[in-house]
């Protein structure tokens, strides 16, 4: 938890944050609990002949600032899977995962300016 916050820390510092999470189906349609909560697109993940065998990737994200403890210790559990943290231009991106976290930077210089502490 220690270091998912330094990271987070570093890369946002205290801003307003995109957390997108997936979600995905065999169906195109997003579906209904879900489809008023955050979403934001729908992909195509496998583009199977068989109908039945589609995958979709439907994609939410919420704006938020401060604390996602929660989410993180479900993470790290590996109760939730896939989940992106990012600036709200998207320049940033953090994806946390049971086992640590990826840090994907817009360019080389701001790869530089991130402290190895926090990766």
């Amino acid at each position: 938890m220690e270091r998912y916050n330094i990271a987070l820390d570093e890369l946002f510092d205290g801003a307003d944050v995109y957390v997108i999470t997936p979600l995905r189906t065999t169906e195109a349609e997003v579906p209904p609990p879900q489809a008023v909560t955050g979403y934001w697109q729908s992909l195509l993940v496998e583009d199977d002949p068989d109908p039945a065998f589609r995958t979709y990737c439907h994609l939410f994200a919420s704006r938020r600032r401060g604390c996602i403890d929660g989410l993180l210790r479900d993470i790290a559990d590996d109760k939730v899977a896939g989940v992106l943290i990012t600036d709200t231009r998207m320049q940033r991106i953090h994806h946390p995962y049971d086992g640590g976290a990826d840090v994907f930077l817009a360019t080389s210089e701001d790869r530089d300016r991130v402290p190895a502490r926090s990766t």
